[in-house]
């Protein structure tokens, strides 16, 4: 009886610290104001810079590994 009154004990016990941190979680809830504004875009982020810049390195390492005879 006392096994059991302890076991059960213990289940209450971890329930309520369970119950207790749930609710210090949710008070610490302030709302999120994420502002994402997705239409400034860097250099970097265009499409003709990366096309660009593909080209320079390609043709830098056609010219590295061009063997000369």
């Amino acid at each position: 009886m006392k096994n059991q009154l302890k076991k059960y004990s213990l289940s209450l016990f971890s329930f309520l610290l369970t119950m207790f941190f749930s609710a210090a979680a949710f008070a610490q809830d302030g709302g999120l104001d994420i502002d994402v504004n997705i239409g400034k875009e860097e250099w970097y982020q265009q499409p003709w810079a990366w096309i660009v810049g593909g080209a320079i390195f390609v043709l830098i390492l056609v010219a590295l590994l061009r063997k000369r005879k």
